[in-house]
């Protein structure tokens, strides 16, 4: 066999095992499509069936107008609607928060400035059910819980982990361009807002992007601190699907849950090209 050949042999099996890896990490999503439109009697049949005897388009808008007995109507437009404004306040909030303190502890020197970087990192190791039972008393002595506040005030104080992928990135920029804006009198302000948050597109994209998957997917947040139903979130809708005594509807909860994910798959779609720059340039000078 010659170079050429094992080349192009060598080539063939990476792409075949490629292709065979993107059909195993989409059979759930495939399985969730192939539910989605199946009638009832077809969702628990063994063997399993992939295609449908009669597709069921009904299923998306029967699940989004499903009568629960032991519930009654589950309003998912409300629950989409508090879901869409929950994730909205926690990008904004994320996205201010996060770049104002990654700025400070990547292109301001003042005393301690490392010592501070280092706590923040070291927030990292506490475990969220650590903190939940403080958290749920802070809350409740601000009279916040069954609002939404404890779902998107936090995201105003920043979070480690974002914290540190923007500072790594805007330490990649050169510090020649904050020098001269403040040669052409520049303030630190006018500095941050004109010349470094432009060049922190992709690193930005990337957190909003974290952000807006956290927030539209979080279950525990909304379990732990909403107590009335008008104001609970998608995932706890497709969560009252799940009814233990009559049966769980699998046919509705796959198309609820096609619908959910939706907003995700556009997302990341339309922010895939700045995501992934932002990943890869994320602590390369």
């Amino acid at each position: 066999m010659t170079g050429n050949q094992r080349k192009v042999t060598r080539q063939v099996a990476i792409q075949t095992s490629l292709i065979l890896l993107s059909v195993l990490f989409a059979a759930p999503l495939l399985w969730m499509m192939s539910t989605a439109l199946k009638p009832l009697n077809e969702t628990m049949r063994t063997p399993p069936v992939w295609i449908p005897s009669q597709f069921k388009w009904g299923n998306f808008s029967d699940a989004f107008t499903y009568n629960s007995k032991e519930l009654g109507y589950i309003p998912f437009l409300v629950y989409g609607q508090n879901t869409v404004m929950i994730t909205v306040l926690a990008i904004i909030g994320s996205l201010v928060s996060n770049a104002l303190v990654a700025y400070s502890f990547a292109r301001i020197q003042w005393r301690g400035r490392e010592t501070f970087f280092a706590l923040t990192i070291a927030t990292m190791m506490i475990p969220f059910p650590v903190m939940m039972v403080p958290l749920y008393a802070l809350f409740r002595d601000l009279g916040w819980i069954g609002t939404f506040r404890p779902l998107w005030v936090p995201t105003f104080f920043g979070s480690a982990f974002n914290i540190f992928l923007l500072r790594q990135f805007l330490r990649t920029v050169p510090m020649e361009l904050s020098e001269a804006a403040k040669i052409d009198g520049a303030s630190e302000w006018r500095t941050f807002i004109d010349i470094i948050l432009p060049l922190a597109r992709p690193a930005l994209t990337v957190i909003a992007v974290f952000t807006f998957m956290w927030a539209w997917n979080d279950f525990l947040g909304p379990l732990i601190y909403l107590t009335d139903q008008k104001t609970y979130t998608l995932s706890m809708g497709l969560q009252f699907l799940q009814n233990q005594h009559t049966g769980t509807p699998w046919n509705l909860l796959m198309a609820a849950s096609l619908i959910v994910i939706i907003p995700v798959i556009i997302v990341f779609f339309f922010a895939q090209k700045v995501f992934i720059q932002g990943i890869a340039t994320t602590g390369n000078k």
